[in-house]
């Protein structure tokens, strides 16, 4: 009796625990982006995160009337980044950038990266989900 409280007591301190930790959700590029919405967008960086599950690059767009927009780009995980060359270091603050990917289904004014490519013409794959993001083209598209 006394094993099978112990056994208890220990099963419900872990759901105690779980039940705690927020919910994170993994999801495809097909839940949560539009391939029909493509972006092409040129700005300044505001913000790098290299972060697990998936990197972020931050860029202020002007638009037409003169406002600012800010987007978040969405890559995969930071090895994958990193493989592909970029560092907080190679991405600094105040870069300025052109990102071509993917709209949010949300339509928030967020993206899945394909990739970056620098004012000089040098592109950084993004490395997440999005097709072709691994720098790899995928057969039947550009």
């Amino acid at each position: 009796m006394r094993k099978l409280k112990t056994v208890a007591t220990f099963a419900l301190a872990a759901a105690v625990v779980m039940l705690g930790r927020p919910v994170v959700a993994h999801h495809s590029f097909a839940a949560a982006f539009d391939e029909s919405k493509p972006l092409n967008l040129e700005g300044v960086v505001t913000r790098v995160e290299l972060v697990n599950p998936h990197s972020w690059v931050w860029i202020d767009v002007e638009n037409e009337d003169g406002t600012v927009t800010n987007w978040g780009m969405e890559g995969g995980p930071p090895v994958n980044l990193f493989r592909n060359g970029l560092t907080k270091d190679s991405l600094p603050v105040g870069s300025e950038i052109k990102v071509f990917g993917y709209q949010a289904k949300s339509g928030e004014n967020k993206g899945v990266g394909v990739f970056f490519e620098y004012l000089d013409g040098r592109k950084v794959f993004m490395g997440g989900s999005a097709p072709g993001a691994d720098g790899n083209p995928t057969p039947g598209r550009r």
